[in-house]
């Protein structure tokens, strides 16, 4: 083993051509003229042929060319999409009771007491997408500082519950993946309704380490893990894009 998990996944490709067939009830991925099965046999049809043409080029970059090595990790619409057609699209309420629980947790919800900097940033930076889930949803989350858990009202969480119920199956296997990453439904939210890029929700929820390294000088480490999380959060974004696209 090499000690890296993405490469310990490392697959070797078998498919010279990725294409799209048009189907009834759909638009398929096919390599070499067979369409791609999911892991749980699920075939790779979705009902937008954006989103297929965007499915079809990942598996087309990936490796390089037949006889390449490629990881899932090249295959992140992929991810996203078998999470939709085979996870969500059979039972939603799981998906659904998951990215709820994170508004009891929402990272806008818990600020520092010092330094007087990040305070004041949070203020400003975060107040505002709290006072948008109030007037888009009727929805207000209690905040509190420090890190000890906050329970928030079941009015509110019942409230969220109806809101991730009311969203297509594409859009909260999108959020399945930014919300963890961003630790924010409500972020989620906005970059769902496309009120957040990408890059804006990513700098929101990473306003603590973005001033931490500002007063304390540059971390490699943890500017890597950012870019990480910004490359999530925008495959969630693309996805989102183009699951809504004919």
């Amino acid at each position: 083993m090499s000690g890296d998990p993405a490469r310990d996944d490392a697959r070797k490709r078998f498919w010279d051509q990725a294409t799209v067939e048009t189907l009834p009830d759909g638009f398929a991925v096919l390599l070499d003229g067979r369409t791609v099965r999911l892991p749980g046999g699920t075939a790779l049809c979705v009902r937008s042929a954006a989103l297929a043409t965007a499915l079809a080029a990942e598996w087309q970059a990936a490796g390089g060319s037949k006889g390449g090595v490629f990881t899932p990790a090249d295959l992140p619409l992929t991810r996203i999409a078998g999470t939709m057609l085979e996870r969500i699209a059979p039972d939603r309420s799981a998906t659904v009771a998951v990215l709820a629980g994170y508004a009891g947790g929402d990272l806008l919800c818990y600020r520092v007491r010092t330094p007087a900097l990040l305070v004041e940033r949070q203020r400003q930076e975060w107040d505002p997408w709290l006072d948008w889930l109030r007037v888009r949803y009727g929805i207000s989350l209690t905040v509190t500082e420090g890190v000890m858990p906050i329970a928030q009202s079941e009015e509110a969480l019942g409230a969220v519950r109806a809101v991730l119920d009311a969203l297509s199956d594409g859009a909260l296997a999108a959020l399945g993946v930014a919300v963890p990453a961003l630790g924010s439904l409500v972020l989620g939210l906005a970059l769902a309704e496309g009120r957040l890029t990408a890059e804006q929700a990513t700098a929101c929820a990473t306003l603590d380490e973005r001033t931490q390294m500002e007063l304390w000088g540059h971390d490699a480490q943890q500017a890597e893990r950012l870019s990480r999380l910004e490359r999530d959060v925008r495959d969630a974004e693309t996805f989102l894009r183009l699951v809504n696209e004919s």
